[in-house]
């Protein structure tokens, strides 16, 4: 049976070195972050680029899913709707297929702390901060298992996903 890990949370909070982390942990695993199906200058957002990033998003992520040589397929983005969950799950063939949906939470401040690292790092934009805190209430709302992060490496976060299932 395959596992499929959709790993949510606002911008800053470790999604994707988590799932790095996740990826060397698991065997015959594959990891896509929904950022590189969207990674454009100028980036954008309309109706026509967001269907867009969608179709890519559920067209890796079933050929991944159909794909003998991998029994893990791990995906990461911001996910802080559950439309936008539920749009995702609807267009993806899960026969013979365990879903884990978990969304990363950190505190304000953890969060805060992060973002401004990577600020300084020249990694993120003067904004992210601001974007990524009005996000993170909305991790609530979601039927999503949650895991705060907030003092957690990522290494401990990935083994506490790994042993989600």
């Amino acid at each position: 049976m395959k596992r499929l890990y959709l790993v949510g949370g606002p911008m800053g909070v470790g999604k994707t070195t988590v799932c790095r982390e996740l990826q060397r942990r698991l065997n015959r695993s594959v990891f896509l972050d929904g950022d590189w199906c969207w990674d454009a200058n100028p980036f954008q957002v309309t109706e026509e680029t967001k269907a867009m990033v969608t179709e890519n998003i559920c067209f890796l992520l079933n050929s991944f899913l159909r794909c003998s040589a991998y029994d893990h397929v791990i995906f990461c983005w911001v996910l802080h709707r559950q439309d936008i969950l539920d749009g995702l799950l609807s267009r993806l063939d899960l026969g013979d297929c365990e879903v884990r949906a978990v969304s990363l939470i950190a505190s304000p401040k953890a969060l805060t702390a992060r973002i401004e690292a990577d600020v300084r790092a020249g990694r993120r934009d003067g904004g992210a901060l601001e974007r990524s805190l009005s996000y993170l209430p909305l991790y609530g709302a979601l039927d999503t298992e949650k895991l705060d992060v907030s003092h957690l490496t990522p290494a401990e976060a990935a083994a506490r996903l790994e042993g989600c299932l």
